[in-house]
């Protein structure tokens, strides 16, 4: 344990290094006299934050650990997001599906200005319209890699020992021997499936498998589901490019997490 103990100190010194980096850098940027520190030229949360915390509008300083705090903890923000837009995306592809979900959310929650947990328990077709985007647009493409600790044989392929393993989620997950049609966004072929996202079935593993799967992936799938029900429920969606559909761009970027190329724009009516 002393050694797996020194490695986690090691890598935590690491981290706040770079954390650490990252806030002196904005806070040299303000100090020459620049509004922003990102890309667009305009202040992002860090420059927000340092803002407050020089006008003292709280009245409780803000640390540097309190700033590498909520940047920790936000990390896990964008994927959710792209999750979001992509699954608003296909169900705009595929106006049935998007009419059955909304049907179901707005009838769940009919006349509730507020719901919880409990609510979303009932949103069978919401979480089989959610499992099917991260069967189509995994948060990680590629997880996480893999070292063998000795030789392996996997099929007819030798791993030797010290080999770096990538796994592609992405191939997987649209694998014609495993899915039909795997590339049509179809969420009824979850209805009554036994395939969960704990990493049991290697056909589908968002968040991967085994001990090194994703500590924060339930947190993760809610953090999907609320604003996803929220979305629904409020407004109704659609394209300005309506009659276009069939060539509706669902491109995407390389990169650790899955993004739409392009920005998602739709018309978003306020549902009465």
């Amino acid at each position: 344990m002393a050694s797996w103990d020194l490695w986690i100190e090691v890598k935590n010194i690491g981290i706040d290094e770079i954390l650490e980096n990252i806030i002196n850098e904005h806070c040299e940027s303000r100090a020459n006299g620049k509004k922003g520190n990102s890309e667009s030229g305009g202040e992002d949360l860090i420059d927000v934050l340092l803002k407050v915390t020089e006008s003292g509008e709280l009245g409780t300083p803000i640390t540097n650990n309190n700033i590498k705090a909520v940047l920790f903890a936000s990390f896990g923000a964008e994927t959710s997001s792209a999750k979001i837009i992509w699954a608003l995306a296909e169900m705009i592809r595929n106006p049935s599906i998007m009419d059955k979900a909304q049907l179901e959310v707005r009838q769940v929650l009919k006349g509730k200005t507020k719901f919880d947990d409990f609510d979303l328990e009932e949103l069978k077709y919401l979480k089989l319209v959610i499992k099917e985007t991260l069967r189509l647009h995994p948060p990680l493409p590629l997880l996480h890699p893999r070292e063998c600790r000795e030789k392996t044989k996997i099929g007819k392929y030798t791993i030797p020992i010290k080999t770096r393993v990538l796994l592609n989620a992405w191939a997987i997950r649209r694998d014609p021997e495993y899915w039909h049609n795997p590339e049509i966004f179809i969420p009824d072929r979850s209805d009554e499936s036994s395939i969960d996202f704990r990493g049991n079935h290697f056909e589908f593993i968002p968040f991967g498998a085994g001990r090194r799967m994703c500590p924060g992936w339930l947190f993760g799938l809610m953090n999907v589901e609320h604003p996803l029900t929220q979305l629904l429920y409020h407004f109704d969606w659609k394209s300005p490019y309506e009659g276009l559909l069939e060539n509706f761009d669902m491109t995407g970027t390389n990169g650790l997490s899955a993004r739409r190329r392009d920005d998602l724009c739709l018309i978003a009516t306020p549902y009465n």
